[in-house]
């Protein structure tokens, strides 16, 4: 693993000569004829793709590493399209992404409302939310994108520089969409100020068009944020909002944290660790935060056509295991059961109706379910997440390359894969997977490094030079 933090690693590149998989296409969708020119690429119907001409892309690449890249995406399936798809096409949108945030934070007394949104909408009854090395920045990057920061840089912050094409407030905006971006931080913190406006959002946050009276403390309030920046867009015809909140941020202590101080007298009395109290007592603001939220959206009369979707940017690592095994009831295991958490998917006119997801996915798979349920042009072949909704078969991939799928999960530490049945594993199918989650990783950082869907997307003239 240091090694692979170090110096990277280098993706296996696919047989030039294989087959394409399948199910990529139905076989009468690109028909052939002997001797006549290749017909113009298409999109594939039925599939979340665009009309990439990977063949001659291939054949003109002179850089060994661009021509790897082109033929693993070219045989990559692609993400059916389902009956969701399209679902929420025309609603609003409100995503979050909550600092800090677990399922262990929720409790139908002490927050009523996150306790309402997580058990109606979608509900998605295995997700995970992987720790990336650069933590806050890296969550983001993982939800907001569906693909993986690279190691030891601020993927965030290099991607500013590149074509986003299919980041929502760029997609939002090309259907009209006011797009807004909030933070109750500092604005140039992990330069953000540079990666918000590339996705395509008019970024507000502290020093750039948002002051808040308790900026001067840590962390500062998200009630207090929510209250000033809903007024902003909520008579926009259209309006996509996307969200980071800092209530919830570690250290959990009195003597560190101002939202653990607001509302201590609220946990005071709970049988737990004054550490593990405080971080339930900081989590209450993000509470009132979403209840004002859901408040100011039903008094402008738009509750009913807008969609809220929360998660966390990591599990709250300022808590130890042990401290995180009190809230479990049980000592945790840190490989994979530490990183369960929740995904908030609601909207208005599903209150009161849940719509269980019994599928293994995580929080690199939001940004293409939202892109599907909005009914969203995009790639799915250029995505290292996948739609939750849709048939594709899951995989939740960890920092140090653990994975777990529907057969199974794999200890990268251990070098083992458990089946979830008992039997003993296939291994070279494991030995495939891990390559698919090596692969997923290297080429997530030859999109970063190289502004790779400007320049595939340049090649199909689906955007000017």
């Amino acid at each position: 693993e240091l090694r692979r933090v170090l110096f990277g690693i280098e993706p296996d590149a696919p047989d030039a000569s294989a087959e394409p998989a399948p199910d990529k296409a139905p076989p009468d969708l690109e028909p052939t004829v002997p001797d006549s020119p290749r017909p113009t690429p298409e999109a594939i119907p039925g599939f979340h793709t665009l009309p990439i001409d990977f063949e001659t892309l291939i054949a003109n690449e002179e850089d060994e590493g661009l021509k790897s890249a082109h033929q693993w995406f070219s045989q990559r399936t692609p993400t059916p399209e389902n009956l969701w798809t399209g679902y929420f096409e025309g609603k609003n949108l409100i995503w979050i992404v909550a600092e800090g945030f677990s399922t262990l934070a929720m409790d139908p007394q002490r927050t009523p409302t996150l306790w309402k949104l997580s058990h109606q909408g979608f509900v998605f009854d295995h997700f995970y939310t992987p720790l990336w090395g650069v933590s806050t920045s890296d969550g983001e990057y993982v939800t907001t994108t569906g693909l993986i920061p690279k190691p030891g840089v601020w993927s965030y912050s290099l991607s500013s520089e590149n074509y986003m094409p299919f980041a929502l407030g760029n997609q939002f905006r090309k259907e009209g969409y006011k797009t807004y971006a909030f933070h109750d931080y500092l604005y140039n913190y992990y330069d953000r100020d540079k990666s918000h406006p590339n996705m395509g959002y008019d970024y507000y946050a502290l020093g750039q068009g948002l002051e808040l009276e308790s900026g001067d403390t840590f962390p500062p309030s998200d009630l207090e944020m929510m209250e000033q920046i809903v007024p902003m867009f909520v008579s926009e015809e259209k309006f996509a909002v996307y969200c980071l909140t800092v209530s919830g941020h570690l250290t959990y202590t009195l003597d560190t944290n101002a939202m653990s101080v607001r509302h201590w007298d609220e946990t005071a009395d709970l049988p737990y660790s004054e550490e593990v109290r405080c971080y339930l007592a900081c989590q209450l603001e993000l509470e009132l935060a979403m209840e004002s939220l859901l408040r100011q959206l039903e008094e402008a009369g738009r509750l009913e056509d807008t969609v809220i979707v929360l998660s966390a940017d990591h599990y709250p690592y300022g808590l130890t295991d042990l401290q995180y095994s009190e809230l479990l009831g049980h000592e945790v295991d840190p490989v994979f059961e530490i990183f369960q958490n929740t995904l908030i998917l609601w909207s208005g006119d599903m209150e009161g109706t849940a719509v269980h997801v019994d599928k293994y996915c995580s929080s690199l798979d939001v940004m293409p379910t939202l892109s599907n349920l909005f009914g969203l042009d995009y790639d799915s072949r250029l995505i290292m997440g996948s739609d939750i909704l849709s048939p594709a078969d899951p995989l939740v991939i960890f920092a140090n390359y653990s994975f777990i799928n529907r057969e199974g999960y794999y200890n990268s530490i251990l070098d083992q894969f458990t089946r979830w049945d008992g039997e003993e594993p296939d291994l070279e199918a494991v030995a495939g997977m891990v390559a698919e989650v090596q692969n997923r990783v290297a080429y997530s950082g030859t999109i970063l490094d190289t502004d790779y869907y400007r320049l595939i997307l340049e090649w199909a003239g689906m955007i000017g030079p």
